[in-house]
């Protein structure tokens, strides 16, 4: 029987109130928790807008969207991420070229970035690995230089710090994405969100998240006169509930307090395989404050085969693990041209590491077993 899982979303009564409430409201749907849960986003992150969507991949294609990345553009992103991230591109008719990553941060490494940029090139996506921030500075000076867009796949990273300050700032890149999956450290059950600080592709992202809609239907409910809206533009379904963003709300209150908690499991896992020589570990940057949404190792050396004997070992006593961060260009829906890439660091990252379970409610005991079990499968 499995006791102690990789990840459990932290969700308690605050939750179960705030969603029960809302359910009474009677509005359910678009309503205003979601504006609530935005303007509570944007608080904490400082950005001028935040607009709530239904996932965190239907962000990252609407933010393509704005920034008109269409047919024939390419967008430089890493390979070595959750495959929605390349799929937005593809989404609008885009194609991704993938960027090897630096071994020390899992994160892609900018030095590559100008020898793929070409004409066709129209924006870079980057990519905040497990939560810990990218190097935006350079990667944004290169975009600057080369006048190209920059979108921030900041999935995993909420409330993670870069140059002392929150990811979804906006002071780096105009589009920074959220998941709010169960994974998550904020957990709506799924759900995404974007952060800009400009109000025109603000008030488009509002309307193409719900078919191009000219007034929302909350807009409509609150006006004193009748309003026929209008559809200005090809949109989509991609609209989150009031349900969810209570949820959301609930849990961005508790946030510091969560953050906080994770940070400690995984200084705790630091000092418990620090010394390991089999094991790698990935040390926080001076200039970044790492969420600990995910604790990866890497297992030094090992085939996939190796590292995959220690996972099942682990999970033969109950701890479950999960294989590290995918390299895209090596699954088949990715075809045969992006097959034949060689991109050395990515797929020795994918190989090689693993993830441990972390999560709020893992107890100091049940730590001590995961890593106590984990020398043994490493003897």
């Amino acid at each position: 029987m499995l006791k102690i899982p990789v990840a459990k979303p932290d969700l308690g009564d605050e939750e179960v109130a705030l969603v029960t409430e809302t359910i009474r409201s009677g509005w359910i749907t678009q309503g205003p928790r979601v504006a609530e849960f935005e303007r509570d986003f944007a608080a904490y992150t400082g950005a001028a807008h935040a607009i709530a969507l239904s996932s965190c991949t239907t962000a990252l294609h609407l933010a393509l969207k704005v920034l008109d990345v269409g047919e024939g553009d390419e967008v430089i992103v890493p390979s070595h991420t959750f495959i929605a991230t390349a799929n937005a591109i593809r989404y609008c008719g885009a194609q991704p070229v993938f960027v090897d990553i630096d071994p020390a941060t899992l994160n892609l490494n900018p030095q590559l970035i100008p020898a793929l940029i070409t004409p066709r090139t129209k924006a870079i996506l980057v990519v905040h690995q497990v939560g810990r921030p990218a190097d935006l500075e350079t990667i944004c000076a290169i975009a600057r230089q080369h006048k190209l867009a920059v979108v921030e796949d900041a999935a995993c990273a909420i409330g993670s710090e870069y140059q002392g300050r929150k990811i979804g700032h906006n002071y780096f890149a105009p589009l920074v994405c959220f998941s709010f999956h169960p994974r998550k450290i904020v957990s709506t059950g799924d759900g995404g969100m974007i952060t800009t600080d400009n109000a025109e592709w603000a008030a488009r992202l509002r309307r193409l998240r719900q078919h191009g809609m000219s007034v929302n239907d909350l807009q409509r409910h609150q006006s004193a006169t009748v309003v026929t809206e209008e559809y200005l533009e090809l949109g989509y379904n991609y609209r989150m509930t009031d349900l969810q963003a209570a949820m959301g709300v609930a849990q961005l209150r508790r946030l510091p307090k969560i953050i906080a908690r994770r940070r400690e499991l995984a200084a705790n896992y630091d000092r418990a395989l620090t010394g390991l020589p089999q094991l790698e570990l990935f040390r926080e940057p001076g200039n970044a404050l790492w969420n600990q949404q995910t604790y990866l190792v890497r297992l030094k050396g090992a085939s996939p085969v190796q590292r995959d004997e220690v996972m099942q070992k682990l999970l033969a006593v109950g701890i479950a693990t999960r294989r590290g961060i995918m390299s895209i260009h090596r699954e088949a829906c990715y075809g045969s041209a992006y097959a034949a890439q060689s991109l050395p660091e990515s797929e020795r990252a994918s190989d090689q590491c693993f993830c441990l379970p972390l999560y709020t409610q893992l107890t100091e005991a049940e730590q001590q077993h995961v890593t106590e079990q984990l020398r043994r499968a490493l003897a």
